[in-house]
């Protein structure tokens, strides 16, 4: 059974739904037991850092997360479950949960068509194989919404990446964990083929 961690911060209706249309089982979670025995794990998010962390440490979350990760479970953060999931964000100066090490910048940009949040649909370009990723195409679009963006330590931990006035990261990875900036789950065909990718995964690249 997949999970779908539920901490007061992600977009879990779409999400659920996605994974259906694919034939992936989902259910929520919010408790931290349940959480550990998960046989891959989904973790989305919108919002801000901040209360996210909150929400995850008042749970036990946090601590369930890393013991998931130390067990090779597979695991897909989206958006802001990605963003926390490096050590530090700039937003708010927040400590994350360092799953992988890295800081999360905020755009900052001189002109000023050029608009904060960066959202929309825009092209993923994979620069590092994975098989999560393994049906994305040159010109292949998905849909973003945010503010913030990740910065690994490791550029090995880089996957993709995509083009807002300069390349920024927006696909990292390490060993089980693989996390997406973009929404798989609001981004058509293209996205419903990185979740039944990620439904079949083994956590081993």
């Amino acid at each position: 059974m997949t999970l779908i961690l539920d901490y007061e911060a992600g977009n879990l209706a779409s999400v659920k739904r996605a994974c259906a249309h694919v034939g992936m089982a989902a259910e929520y979670c919010a408790d931290p037991d349940q959480l550990r025995r998960a046989e891959r794990v989904i973790f989305p998010g919108v919002g801000a850092a901040g209360s996210a962390m909150q929400s995850l440490r008042a749970r036990g979350l946090d601590e369930a997360l890393r013991e998931v990760i130390n067990s090779g479970t597979p695991v897909l953060g989206i958006c802001l479950g990605m963003q926390v999931s490096l050590t530090h964000s700039e937003e708010n100066d927040t400590a994350t949960l360092d799953l992988i090490p890295g800081v999360v910048r905020r755009f900052a940009f001189d002109q000023p068509d050029l608009k904060v949040p960066h959202m929309g649909w825009n092209e993923v370009r994979i620069v590092q194989e994975h098989p999560v990723l393994a049906d994305i195409q040159p010109g292949d679009e998905f849909y973003f919404v945010h503010s913030y963006f990740p910065k690994p330590q490791d550029s090995k931990a880089v996957l993709a990446v995509t083009d807002y006035e300069g390349d920024f990261t927006c696909a990292i990875g390490k060993d089980n964990y693989i996390g997406t900036q973009f929404h798989p789950e609001k981004s058509a065909q293209v996205g419903l083929r990185l979740l039944a990718n990620f439904a079949t995964w083994n956590g081993q690249c």
